[in-house]
């Protein structure tokens, strides 16, 4: 594979490298190109160009070095849930590239969000299937960010971020033990750690054929599963045009509070959500953390911050929430 210095996505010789990959990769398929391929989504951690056939479009999708267990790891989910997944009709593990099927049309231009309340409890089934899978995600290059190990994360992450003010790393610093605290306080649920999506919104779920299929897996990690939530619900606040925490996103949380009850009363469950946001904050912040440290400070851009963002948010959101036990 050819070398290139950044992101190598709009680099010519690199789309033909991946060019001549898909057609590779098509004739093994029976099937050809059959109009030009576009490339309508670039990011600097990855990007996806359509390839039209006569069978329909698919699509290639490439991710940067750190995110391309994505492919690894739809590869694990997809023995158990293939219903609910992207069909990969071809994939190169050990540079992430897929090709893949159609997902159909995204629940953001449908613009019907109460969807959400059949697409969260969907999401939960997979999430729990999974669960039994976490040795080999792991092994497929999914980060570890299971509570054991979050007290530690955080506290590396913190001391990283030279800067920052000091007295806000100060502050940050200062809430390990309560990091350490809110970890155990989900592992006593005993619910178990499994894949988490950690971008699950409505860019991300697609709807076809009648069923709902989740896409874009490349800031997946094995976690407790209520930190999907953390994205989730600010995404669907934002587009109903809510405050974040307001109470006409319970029934949302609930849909996918609720095939978790089989681990503990609904009540505890509902309990669990108000730490997990926290700590899902958290890590909203390792994953940001874990892309820019491998693109050049030019190719951060308007992400630069977003640590730094993320940090702050969880800082200012422990100093209002409501005393442990309360």
């Amino acid at each position: 594979m050819t070398e290139y210095d950044g992101a190598p996505w709009t680099h010519p010789a690199w789309l033909a490298e991946a060019r001549g990959w898909i057609d590779g990769e098509l004739e093994r398929l029976g099937l050809a190109a059959s109009g030009p391929v576009e490339q309508p989504h670039v990011r600097p951690w990855s990007t996806v160009l359509r390839v039209p056939t006569r069978a329909g479009s698919l699509w290639f999708k490439a991710n940067m070095p750190g995110l391309a267990h994505e492919a690894a790891v739809l590869d694990v989910l997809l023995r158990r849930r293939p219903d609910c997944l992207p069909g990969v009709l071809a994939a190169d593990l050990e540079r992430g590239w897929m090709l893949q099927s159609d997902g159909g049309t995204r629940l953001r231009e449908l613009d019907e969000p109460e969807r959400w309340r059949d697409v969260l409890p969907l999401y939960a089934e997979l999430q729990i299937a999974a669960s039994a899978d976490v040795e080999e995600l792991l092994s497929a290059g999914a980060p570890d960010r299971r509570l054991q190990h979050l007290p530690g994360l955080y506290a590396e992450l913190v001391a990283k971020r030279d800067a920052m003010p000091s007295s806000n790393r100060l502050l940050l610093g200062g809430l390990v033990p309560l990091v350490g605290e809110l970890c155990e306080e989900l592992a006593a649920l005993g619910v178990p750690e499994t894949v988490q999506h950690d971008d699950l919104h409505s860019g991300n779920v697609f709807v076809r054929d009648g069923r709902y299929v989740f896409f874009d897996w490349g800031d997946a990690c094995v976690a407790h599963p209520f930190f999907s939530l953390h994205v989730t619900l600010r995404v669907l606040a934002f587009e109903l045009d809510l405050p974040e925490g307001a109470r006409e996103l319970d029934r949302f949380r609930d849909a996918y509070l609720e095939p978790w009850t089989r681990f503990g009363s609904r009540e505890a469950i509902r309990r669990a959500a108000r730490p997990a946001d926290l700590l899902g904050g958290i890590g909203r912040a390792l994953a940001w953390d874990h892309i820019l440290a491998a693109l050049s400070p030019e190719a951060r851009g308007e992400y630069a911050d977003a640590v730094d963002d993320r940090l702050l948010a969880f800082l200012k959101a422990t100093r209002r929430a409501p005393a442990r036990g309360s």
